[in-house]
């Protein structure tokens, strides 16, 4: 599959690329950032996956969250893709800013008209790591995942469904329990239809249930006055009670920040070295 580079800067030692290519899982043109670390150029790295959250597209991550210098010093290729399918010429697909463009919500949509193209959730498992290691000095065998608000859904989701595929996990300010917020109900219904049952597949809180993989050693972090803990959109509680019953081990902080809108960004810039040792950790063992 073709890459086409599109931006190329030298950090760190390394390199902070972004690439785009036709999506065979989403039938669009797709961005990705991927950070090379100094030591790509003399052999394999391990791979991690950053997911953004509503409204984020591969920028926001790559210039505000200040990941590279860690990613260098740990010998970590970070990749973060775009957030959803764009320019798909689906009927209201940029009427609101948490439906549609920017907002796939990492699963595979079944319902028309979004079915063919929001395919989010095979996109991050299969087709983006098949890129990354067709193209890339990786090893695939050392790979994890982490991200924000959508993206912190994204990640947890992926790791529960994905039992060994990922050798680390975290998040910061996840949607842990969307089948009783309000930004999940709308997703998943419109992604997913109306039968509530379906929904399940894509809720950490109801997959760490029946969760029987590998052993988890999960990092949250969550900001204090983050509005959108206070409006019931994350339900961290849920997911903590939830893998507390499956003695599932989860290192919860709540942190004295705010984590919302393009503000996120100063809270993931605070914590954002934290995460990176959490999974170089286990990636580098």
């Amino acid at each position: 599959m073709a890459l086409k580079q599109v931006s190329s800067n030298k950090c760190f030692e390394g390199f902070q690329k972004v690439f785009e290519h036709d999506s065979a899982e989403l039938k669009c043109k797709m961005k990705f950032g991927i950070y090379l670390p100094p030591k790509a150029e003399t052999g394999k790295c391990p791979v991690l996956y950053w997911l953004s959250g509503l409204t984020c597209t591969e920028q926001n991550f790559i210039t505000k969250a200040g990941f590279q210098q860690a990613a260098a010093e740990h010998g970590l290729i970070v990749v973060a893709p775009d957030t959803s399918p764009r320019g798909c010429n689906i009927e209201g697909e940029d009427e609101s800013w948490d439906f549609g463009t920017g907002a796939g919500f990492y699963v595979d949509a079944t319902e028309d008209p979004w079915k063919t193209n929001y395919r989010m959730y095979s996109y991050v498992k299969d087709e983006l790591p098949k890129l990354i290691n067709a193209n890339f000095p990786t090893d695939p065998e050392r790979m994890s995942i982490f991200g924000h608000s959508m993206g912190g859904h994204g990640a947890l989701i992926l790791t529960l469904k994905n039992p060994g595929k990922y050798k680390s996990v975290s998040a910061f300010a996840p949607i842990c329990n969307p089948i009783q917020c309000q930004w999940g109900k709308k997703a998943l219904g419109g992604y997913l239809g109306p039968d509530a049952s379906k929904w399940e597949a894509y809720d950490a809180t109801q997959l760490v249930k029946s969760y029987s993989g590998s052993r988890l050693d999960i990092l949250i972090d969550q900001g204090k006055d983050d509005q959108f803990l206070s409006a019931g959109q994350l339900l961290p509680d849920n997911f903590i009670a939830a893998c507390t019953e499956q003695k599932i081990p989860v290192v919860f902080r709540l942190q004295q920040a705010s984590c919302f809108c393009s503000p996120c960004y100063f809270f993931i810039a605070s914590f954002i070295n934290d995460h990176i040792k959490h999974h170089a950790k286990y990636l580098n063992a």
